[in-house]
Order: C-alpha cells, then structure tokens, then sequence
C-alpha cells in the first residue's frame, strides 16, 4: 500500500472516531456514571449519539436480536473481552451494515466501527478493549436499510486507557506490525468461516508514564484494517487506542471458492503492513 493511499484511508477513518474525542468531554465525566443509572439518560451518550446519527431512532433490543458479551466486572481494565454478534439475516440485500462499539466513560468513547459486506457471511466481531472508568458499553448494528438497533452493559473497570504496556518498548518495536492471521476449523464453501486476526502493535494510548523516563509515550495506535478474500470486502476495521495492546480480531467470512484472504493494517502514523493466506474450502 502507497503512502497515499494509507493517508486517505487514515483520514477517512478518522473523521468519525475523532468525534468522540471532540466532544468537549474532561477527563473523568465518566467517574459519576453508576450501573443503576439510565442508560438513555447519559450526557456521554447523547453526545456521541448526536454526533454519529443524529435524530435517527435507535431501537433497544435483546439478545435475540443483538448479542453484546462484556464481563460486568473485568479482572483486567486493559484487556477487557468484547464479543458482538447480530442475529439477523446476512444475505446479499438484507444484512447488518456496521457495528459500532461505544465505551461512553473512555476520553475517547467511539472505540470502534466495524464495517461488513455479505461476504461476510455474519455480522459477528470479537477484541479486547480498554476501559477507563466504570462504563456503559454500547453495541450499535446499522442495517443496510438503515435501522439502528442497540444493546446495552455496564462494566465495571478502571484504569485501562493509562495501564502502562504488557512488553517493553524496544520489544515492542521489534515485532511491530506482525501478523498472525489464520482460518479456524474446518472450511466449507459457502460457509462463514472463522478467521483469528492478531497484530504486534503496542497500540499506545498517549495515557501510560513510562516508570523510567516519567514521561508520557506518544499516542500511536492500529487505525484501520481491511479485510478482502478473492478481491471482495469482507470487513473493514476503523479503530480508536480504545483497543487493547496487540489487537485481536475475531470474526468470519465466507469463501465461496479457492482464494486469498488478506488483511491490510494501518497504523496513525500511516505505518502499513498486509499479511495474506490461501484458502481452499470443502465441497
């Protein structure tokens, strides 16, 4: 990937995810928000609300219709397991579009926006993010006729967005930007498929002292990736330093013949890297 065209995807990405920082929110609003309160009633949410859909409806709905796993008290505040999962049909004209992941109490709450084709044969995405303060979680599937449909957790975490980083930082550059992507299982044309996505990226949030220097590493972080298989999209990733140190995707596509999965990473400093494997599906 050229220069170029990393800078306009980074950019595109951006613009949305950069709202949630934006939002004129300080450090520790989140602090008053308690799992009793209202969701609907959070001035976080309203905001990041307005700022991604406007006055368009959003329907609250249950696990039936929408999956959101979180843990309601995480053990880690830095690597808290995120599951997503819609349970609506996935074909070529009715499909969930995009999951947005919103952690309203993060000093930046739009953590992710996870778009998907009918290639992907199911709108299903699982990371591990970091939570700053006890928070709402938020899972917002967009269909491709334009619905929102939500689900709703509180967690408890503090601390996730300062923890300082799980390797060194000269360990951490040395793998930087490795990528481990496999195919889980057995693979059956026509099938959703599942696919493990791990990249070496220290995703630094800007928020962790280093212990020896006292000072702040710089904010540097994942920022998109993109997924195709036989040259057709299969996911698109615009990610925020909400997501943990070396970030882990989990999620599915559907091979519908011989082909090559490949996944493109870009990181906010326009660092690129692509990583492919061949996948040859059963009868």
């Amino acid at each position: 990937m050229n220069a170029q065209l990393a800078r306009r995807k980074v950019t595109v990405a951006g613009t949305a995810l950069a709202v949630g920082a934006a939002l004129g929110l300080p450090r520790g609003a989140g602090a008053q928000i308690k799992s009793g309160d209202n969701p609907e009633a959070s001035e976080i949410w309203q905001k990041v609300r307005a700022s991604l859909f406007e006055r368009r409806p959003i329907e609250n709905v249950g696990d039936d219709v929408l999956r959101l796993d979180a843990p309601i008290r995480a053990a880690d505040a830095a690597v808290v397991p995120i599951a997503m999962q819609a349970r609506l049909p996935h074909t070529a004209s009715n499909f969930v579009a995009k999951l947005y992941l919103v952690i309203d109490s993060n000093p930046s709450p739009i953590a992710a926006i996870f778009t998907f084709t009918p290639q992907s044969g199911r709108a299903d995405i699982e990371t591990r993010v970091r939570v700053d303060e006890y928070s709402f979680v938020r899972a917002i599937a967009e269909t491709n006729d334009g619905r929102l449909l939500m689900r709703t957790r509180f967690v408890k975490a503090s601390g996730g967005c300062s923890a300082p980083p799980g390797k060194d930082a000269q360990a951490a550059l040395a793998s930087l930007g490795k990528i481990v992507m496999k195919v889980d299982g057995e693979v059956v044309a026509g099938k959703p498929a599942l696919v493990q996505l791990l990249i070496s990226h220290p995703n630094d949030s800007g928020m962790a002292m280093d212990q020896l220097t006292r000072q702040y590493t710089p904010r540097r972080f994942v920022r998109t990736v993109n997924v195709a298989y036989a040259g057709a999209p299969v996911l698109s990733a615009d990610l925020d330093f909400a997501i943990s140190e070396n970030p882990n995707l989990r999620f599915y596509f559907v091979p519908r013949g011989p082909g090559r999965l490949t996944a493109e990473v870009v990181d906010s400093n326009l660092a690129a890297w692509k990583s492919s494997v061949d996948v040859t599906p059963g009868a």
